[in-house]
């Protein structure tokens, strides 16, 4: 039954791993310890554990492993390069915000066995179908459930084991479960019996009512059925006929009702809980956005303080924090640079005790990772603290390491009228920064424009020019003013699309403004524009790029809400994105769509250049057409415990949050569900008017209930209002990380109509 076996056996690198290997983990220069590793009879299961630990050991699943990096490839396997060689070392990288484990193998022949095993493991498991899937979990359970390992469950372990999954069943209900499981009278169940006791503990009499409502004869959904319920209850319309037939193709697990046209229950609840089941529409995860706007015409997912790990006072600074980023699909990380010593510009924030990192490992990691997640262009946000030498270096560093990479003249030799686009920015990487001048030519020798005078996060004024030579800007008034700050000529040239500016007023920039110019804002100036001068806010962004940051006081690296501050069409809406929270959880929704690339196309009227909208008065907008969303919460599937006590279960809830203009900010709960976190379910139903469809986010959260304290998170999942299928759709749980919880899902009965 085990769903690995025929991988394990017969491959030699898993079998190694089966065997076992002592290899040392390493966590710093000086702490490296041998541990004893292998991989467990389930095929996914790796083990660890110290010789002198006792009974003591860890395990993690192959599936919460992301990748593996072969040799020096972290900072800590760096530190020790001259000790071990690079053919004995491998790290693996884990799923979400979990610390990466690094590795060091007795011969170069361990490591590659390790390498390629876990490698071949990743791809089984990103490669399994749902039955595939589900078959895995069963298989966990019965392993963590057989104690004593004799490959048999009595009843006693089965009671544990229900506990374990979340479930307070009735004893006697249980008890006659495992006796139509236990095929063979002998008080235990093999692994087979245990699927078929799953089997009856899972029947989904929810899912069982909708198929049979759609089934004539109630045994199977014929091809017309299909369609039918396609059409009617899925609201496909015209899709339906040719995508009933694709899915009785892909989901159908019977080669006889294959060959009538038809599908099984079987079949039906497969499909029910895969991507074409789900809530998010599968076309909108692809890449399908016009990428060939103007940058200023999209979102951008922008990380703040990208190379913190923890918080801003005493947290650390490493190269990770900018891969994992990166990898989430950050397109603006921020570099806040300092003098170093022996003449090397260093990377931490500033006046804090968080660690330092060079500046020049920070650029050889964004070229290695920059353009792994999405092809699309990268901004460097650069605060810049350094002196002109140490500037100068900077330079150097960005020209030498980046290369091609790095976009340092116009396209086309013209001087913009609008920003380039995502499509025309492809693979390069974009200097954020203050430069002497504009990309036109100074006009008598007087600049006139102004270089930020707001450090980005800490609000130092500060007026950067050419060598420290006095400059004369002129300011909003006329008069002139002298500036003696010192900006290298070599940094400042790097700068094109992204010159940092100071922001004066809306006016001012619309009389003044180049579309190359972007300033920063911190969050409470953001806001305060956007609730004063909203429509002025939109009609700025629609022709440059705007930067919002959290504040300087935010020293834990918590977040600010972005849904402010893309209602008036900011770009480049920071966030901690070490930090796991609300905030990062609507960053993840919205940026889920258009293949998860970094850029989403704004809303037509965030970006036309005459423009009135105003998120204050949304009934305004010339093309007003609110809806109703109306969510029935049918049903929970296998949550996760919130408490691993043995005997706690959870009293589950779900609460549906919408994130829009400040008409749409609205919250409804069902009333939770005493002891079942296994199959709980609600029936409830929700409901709300959207009036700005195009910028609300909907966020489904689960708790579990507590009468005397807060609730305890379970699990979510966000994605933005237009990307929502309707009808009966499962939505599939994230963990606090954004992480994946498979099974865990939510079942839900959705529908969308025009509110009158």
């Amino acid at each position: 039954m085990d769903p690995e076996c025929s991988l394990s056996q017969e491959d030699p690198d898993i079998r190694v791993m089966m065997e076992g290997s002592t290899l040392r983990k390493v966590k710093s220069r000086s702490w490296k310890r041998q541990r004893h590793f292998r991989l467990l009879e389930d095929g996914m299961t790796i083990w660890y554990k110290s010789r002198w630990a006792g009974r003591g050991h860890s395990t993690f699943s192959v599936a919460e492993v992301e990748a593996v990096r072969e040799g020096h490839q972290s900072e800590v396997l760096l530190s020790i390069a001259e000790e071990f060689p690079a053919d004995l070392c491998f790290t693996l990288v884990f799923h979400g915000r979990q610390g990466n484990l690094d590795l060091v193998a007795d011969s170069p022949e361990e490591a590659r066995a390790w390498i390629q095993g876990v490698r071949k493991l990743i791809h089984k498991v990103e490669t399994m179908d749902e039955k595939e899937r589900l078959d895995q979990w069963v298989w966990d359970w019965f392993q963590k459930a057989d104690k004593n390992k004799d490959g048999k469950m009595n009843f006693k372990e089965v009671r544990k084991l229900l506990k374990m999954m979340n479930v307070d069943m009735n004893e006697e209900h249980a008890l006659h479960l495992f006796t139509m499981a236990d095929k063979s009278e002998s008080g235990s169940l093999e692994i087979e019996q245990f699927v078929h006791f799953y089997q009856l503990l899972t029947q989904r009499d929810e899912v069982w009512k909708v198929f049979q409502d759609h089934s004539g004869d109630g045994e199977k959904l014929m091809l017309e059925e299909l369609e039918n319920f396609l059409s009617t209850e899925q609201q496909e319309g015209e899709r339906s006929a040719q995508h009933a037939q694709e899915l009785i193709d892909c989901y159908e697990p019977s080669e006889l009702a294959k060959e009538q046209n038809a599908m099984s229950f079987d079949g039906f609840q497969m499909y029910l809980c895969s991507q074409d089941g789900s809530i998010f529409k599968p076309e909108h995860r692809a890449l399908q956005q016009d990428m060939s706007q103007p940058l200023s015409h999209y979102f951008i997912s922008s990380s703040h303080n990208t190379y913190l790990l923890e918080d801003q006072l005493r947290g650390q600074s490493s190269l990770e924090a900018y891969i994992q980023a990166l990898k989430r699909g950050c397109r603006c990380v921020e570099v806040d640079c300092w003098d170093g010593s022996e003449g090397e510009p260093v990377v931490y924030h500033g006046h804090t005790f968080t660690s330092k990192i060079l500046f020049k490992d920070v650029i050889s990691t964004l070229k290695e990772y920059a353009f792994k997640t999405s092809e699309f262009p990268v901004i460097l946000s650069l605060e810049n603290h350094c002196g002109v030498e140490q500037q100068t270096v900077m330079a150097q560093h960005l020209i030498q390491i980046l290369g091609d990479t790095l976009l340092t003249t116009v396209l086309n030799g013209h001087i913009p009228q609008q920003l380039p686009s995502p499509e025309e920015l492809k693979g390069k990487i974009l200097l954020k920064a203050k430069k002497i001048g504009g990309l036109e030519d100074c006009l008598d020798g007087i600049l006139t424009d102004e270089v930020s005078d707001e450090e980005e996060g800490n609000g130092d004024a500060e007026s950067l020019s050419a060598e420290g030579q006095a400059t004369e800007c002129l300011d909003v008034t006329g008069k002139v003013q002298k500036s003696t700050s010192k900006l290298s000529r070599e940094l400042s040239d790097l700068v094109v699309y992204c010159k940092s500016v100071h922001f004066h007023t809306f006016e001012h920039a619309r009389l003044h403004g180049k579309c190359y110019e972007m300033s920063s804002f911190s969050e409470s100036k953001a806001k305060k524009l956007a609730k004063e001068a909203g429509s002025e806010f939109v009609l700025y962004n629609t022709r440059q790029l705007s930067r919002i940051y959290p504040s300087g006081l935010r020293t834990d690296s918590s977040n600010y809400n972005p849904q402010d501050m893309w209602n008036v069409g900011c770009q480049i809406v920071a966030l901690n994105f070490q930090t796991a929270s609300l905030e990062m959880d609507l960053n993840d929704g919205l940026f889920r769509q258009n293949g998860c690339c970094g850029y989403v196309l704004k809303a037509d009227f965030l970006r036309d250049s005459n423009t009135q909208f105003s998120p204050e008065k949304p009934e305004e907008r010339k093309d007003y057409r609110p809806l109703r969303l109306s969510i029935q919460v049918i049903s929970g599937q296998q949550l996760p415990k919130v408490n691993q006590k043995e005997g706690s279960i959870v009293d589950p809830l779900v609460r549906v949050e919408i994130y829009g203009v400040p008409q749409d900010q609205a919250k409804e709960e069902t009333s939770h569900i005493n002891n079942n976190g296994f199959n709980p379910v609600w029936n409830e139903t929700l409901n709300f008017i959207i009036h700005t469809p195009e910028l609300a986010l909907v966020r489904f959260v689960v708790e579990d209930y507590d009468k005397a304290t807060r609730n305890d998170f379970i699990g979510q999942f966000t994605l933005p209002f237009t990307c929502i299928q309707a009808g009966y759709r499962h939505i599939h749980l994230l963990s606090k990380d954004g992480t994946a919880i498979p099974p865990s899902s939510i079942f839900v009965n959705i529908s969308i109509s025009d509110y009158t």
